[in-house]
C-alpha cells in the first residue's frame, strides 16, 4: 500500500512537470508571427530575406517560417539578433536582441 502511494506521488510530481513544462516553454515563444496575410504560393522567397539582413551587416545563422513571417537569426557586433521580414514585400517588421 505505501509502495503504491509513493509511486501514485511520483507519478502526479511528473505530470505537473510535464505541464509546467509545457505552459513554460509556450510563455518563452516570441509571439510575432503575423507579417502578411498573403497566401504562401505569392512569398518571395526566404533567401530574398536572408540577404537583406546580410546587406544590413547580419551573419546570418539560420531562417525559418514563424507564422506569415520570415524569422532570421543574425548577429552583428557580437550580439544575436531576431529579425521578422514580410515575405511579401520583405519589409522588417520586427527586431529582437538576445
Amino acid at each position: 500500500m505505501r509502495v503504491r502511494m509513493i509511486l501514485s506521488a511520483a507519478l502526479a510530481a511528473s505530470v505537473a512537470g510535464c505541464v509546467v513544462g509545457l505552459t513554460g516553454s509556450a510563455a518563452l515563444a516570441d509571439g510575432y508571427k503575423n507579417c502578411t496575410k498573403l497566401d504562401k504560393a505569392s512569398w518571395k522567397p526566404a533567401t530574398d530575406a536572408e540577404a537583406k539582413a546580410k546587406a544590413a551587416g547580419y551573419e546570418v545563422r539560420r531562417s525559418k517560417v514563424e507564422g506569415s513571417c520570415y524569422e532570421v537569426y543574425g548577429v552583428k557586433e557580437g550580439k544575436l539578433y531576431e529579425l521578422f521580414y514580410s515575405p511579401e514585400d520583405l519589409s522588417l517588421k520586427h527586431t529582437i536582441a538576445k
